[in-house]
């Protein structure tokens, strides 16, 4: 790959077929139908987070990782990579293989918010959303296929809601099985898109190394090599008695599976969370008391969403006022019922905001959390003698149908429409 594809990124967007990869239909179709599993990989994600950060750098090669005599490299983008930079390595040696390179230590934080916010995309398709890392999930996309269309289709929406909403790159591989779908998005990076159906599994996994496979390290591998298996066909070749023999029943028997492109490990949900909620630091210090109220309801948006998209209710809502100095305060109030609508969670925080006492207190970070989170379902909502049966909720509901298909931006209440044309 040249440098310049490296650059713009190659984005394939294809599935295995008899003679290699082959373009997707244009619709989903019956050969991607069993791709029910997503792997979405985001592309060199630290190092994107940065080039977003510090637009000087278009063009150039990005390293992330420490700068003094023992540091690594965290991240490096795909033109560094392409001197041979790779993570893990040390950041003296990497800057001999790429000395014109623009190097940031790492920034957790922002990177944790920006992955929040590519987790909310994630979830607002389906709450079977397993969490690998902070670039890193795997979808069980089955039960939103009536919703959301085939498993293809989801995967392009995916990508193009990462886009659009947070200006990054991801891959997205499409199989059967957690194993194949990242080997897919490996196979397909930077910006693609790759499906394999079940028919094709085993003509995909067979001229890979046999280190693809999860589960084979260095010692496996080497093992393997010494009894002439150096590829996934060479080893399916092999009898599971044989593998059992030199390798002990439990590896030897997954190692006979994986060959055959069978994996059962299911999409297991990350542990249900205690709480949803999210902040937002402010670029200079606020004490004009409208603009935080506005950034409150828009966290208190935010919230309510992620609420929705995993099907949570909470009870209790939670305000962090940061100041200047670094002083945290927390308020909080327990509702008296449970709720995923953001036009109640935002006038608690509102209220919670003003009782504090810090209306013209300067702040730097404010957040909102809702805690006490149950399933939607277990709510028992009683309505008031003079409330409609449809709402707030209602209203929401169907502002997340218009954001999840015209992107993040669409609809908003007035009292943010009205801040954007402030800030122009």
């Amino acid at each position: 790959m040249s440098r310049r594809q490296l650059e713009r990124g190659q984005a394939l967007r294809g599935m295995i077929g008899p003679g290699g990869v082959e373009p997707l239909p244009e619709d989903d179709s019956e050969d991607t139908a069993g791709c029910t599993v997503l792997h979405i990989d985001m592309d060199a994600f630290f190092a994107g987070v940065e080039r977003l950060v510090h637009p000087e750098t278009r063009g150039k090669p990005i390293i992330v990782g420490g700068t003094g005599p023992r540091g690594v490299v965290s991240s490096a983008d795909y033109i560094a990579r392409s001197y041979g930079v790779h993570s893990a390595m040390p950041m003296v040696r990497a800057l001999r293989l790429c000395p014109d390179a623009m190097v940031f230590p790492p920034d957790g934080a922002h990177y944790k918010r920006v992955s929040e916010a590519v987790m909310d995309i994630l979830l607002a398709v389906t709450p079977e959303v397993e969490r690998v890392s902070l670039d890193e999930a795997y979808l069980d996309v089955s039960g939103a296929r009536r919703r959301l269309g085939g498993p293809v289709r989801i995967a392009e929406e995916i990508r193009r809601r990462v886009r659009d909403e947070q200006s990054l790159t991801c891959s997205v591989g499409a199989a059967p099985s957690k194993l194949v779908a990242k080997l897919a998005s490996t196979r397909c990076k930077p910006d693609g898109l790759l499906a394999v159906p079940p028919d094709r599994v085993t003509a995909f996994l067979h001229p890979l190394p046999v280190g693809a496979l999860s589960g084979v390290g260095d010692k496996t591998e080497q093992t393997l090599a010494r009894l002439g298996l150096r590829t996934v066909g060479d080893l399916a070749r092999v009898s599971a008695a044989t593998l059992r023999g030199e390798f002990g029943t439990a590896l030897g028997d997954r190692l006979a599976a994986l060959a055959q492109g069978r994996d059962e490990s299911p999409v297991v949900p990350s542990s249900p969370d205690k709480s949803i909620g999210a902040e937002e630091t402010f670029p200079r210090d606020v004490d004009d008391p409208e603009v935080i109220r506005r950034e409150l309801l828009r966290l208190s948006e935010k919230v309510a969403r992620r609420m929705r998209a995993g099907g949570h209710v909470g009870r209790t809502v939670v305000v962090k006022l940061r100041r200047a100095d670094f002083t945290t305060i927390t308020r909080s109030r327990t509702l008296a019922e449970s709720t995923d609508v953001a036009h109640e969670i935002s006038a608690a925080a509102r209220e919670l905001y003003a009782a504090a006492g810090l209306e013209r207190v300067r702040l730097r970070l404010v957040g909102v959390r809702m805690e006490g989170l149950a399933p939607v379902a277990d709510a028992h909502r009683q309505l008031s003698l003079d409330e409609p049966e449809t709402g707030w909720r209602e209203a929401e509901q169907a502002m997340d149908a218009v954001t999840r298909r015209f992107g993040a931006g669409a609809i908003r209440p007035a009292a943010l429409a009205k801040r954007e044309e402030d800030d122009v």
